[in-house]
């Protein structure tokens, strides 16, 4: 069978805004084809099917809304991440 899958990923140094990276990449039988990261502010795609993906992704309303997720997504939870690890060292 083939499988088809979405990661979402929040890189960070500290709790501060400018110190996260959000990314959301999308798989196909293990091989990234298209990502969106916070730092390049666009998607962008690494085989024939993700770049024409990306295209369209990016002259969509998904690439307003995925910028977005930085603040809504990774910020509430890296503040409780990080909560939850200071409390347990």
């Amino acid at each position: 069978g083939f499988r088809h899958y979405t990661v979402a990923d929040c890189e960070f140094n500290s709790s501060k805004l400018n110190d996260i990276e959000y990314t959301q990449s999308y798989y196909y039988n293990k091989l990234e084809y298209v990502r969106f990261s916070s730092s390049v502010g666009k998607y962008v795609g690494y085989t024939e099917y993700g770049i024409k993906n990306a295209e369209r992704l990016n002259n969509g309303p998904e690439v307003i809304a995925r910028r977005a997720q930085k603040e809504s997504y990774c910020l509430s939870n890296v503040g409780i991440d990080v909560e939850s690890a200071l409390t347990k060292s």
